[in-house]
């Protein structure tokens, strides 16, 4: 996976802006993915993103993750002369199985990074099979 720059047009902020305008450009984040027998995890690297910045939904099967960063705030008394700093819109998707849970989705935003808990399902989580003798 890359870190690269996508240009969605069905996005809902591309949806939602008046006819005409260009596709909006959203930077991928990269992500790491662990699985263990109860659970999966999603760490999402979200440099900059405040927490009233960032959007997760699941629509159907789909989690979306869209963030945007904010720059920090100019020195009172200063103005910028030369910056190099962007606020990148985030949006990354998965389709996730019907094995997740996505009712009890837990998420945690610190430092720059999102942690996503994805529940597995009862059923579909490994069981032992009690065998007795006889």
């Amino acid at each position: 996976m890359t870190n690269e720059v996508q240009t969605s047009a069905s996005s809902r902020a591309a949806a939602d802006a008046p006819a005409g305008n260009a596709p909006q450009s959203f930077v991928v984040p990269p992500v790491d993915v662990f699985e263990n027998e109860n659970a999966i995890t999603v760490l999402a690297d979200l440099p900059g993103v405040p927490r009233d910045q960032l959007n997760l939904r699941v629509d159907g099967d789909t989690l979306v993750i869209e963030a945007t960063a904010s720059a920090a705030s100019t020195p009172p008394d200063m103005e910028l002369v030369y910056g190099e700093l962007q606020c990148p819109a985030y949006r990354r998707q998965f389709t996730l199985s019907r094995e997740l849970d996505t009712a009890r989705i837990e998420a945690q935003l610190r430092d720059g990074v999102l942690r996503l808990t994805i529940p597995k399902a009862e059923e579909a989580r490994p069981r032992r099979i009690q065998v007795q003798a006889g």
